[in-house]
């Protein structure tokens, strides 16, 4: 059909076609695809506490809040009730 000339050519895309495809996006990967911010800084980011106090700061903040929600999920409830108790009226 080809010949031989065809079959070095396919042969030599078959290798360098890979080859290349990882040349590519294997060099220089900081300038080309990074996304600015992408990560979150570090004193953003949620970080574990290890003394007893910390732990026991960590444990209060996340009962004020929700207990925060909690209210905030009520009152919503309570107005909603109140909405539905005017309009059948």
């Amino acid at each position: 059909m080809g010949g031989a000339n065809l079959e070095i050519f396919k042969f030599g895309m078959y290798i360098m076609f890979p080859i290349g495809w990882m040349y590519y996006f294997g060099t220089n990967l900081e300038s080309r695809f990074t996304v600015p911010d992408f990560w979150p800084a570090p004193e953003k980011t949620h970080r574990i506490p290890f003394e007893r106090e910390e732990m026991k700061a960590e444990l209060d903040r996340l009962k004020a809040q929700r207990q925060e929600r909690k209210a905030r999920r009520l009152e919503e409830l309570s107005q909603q009730k109140q909405r539905e108790e005017s309009e059948r009226s």
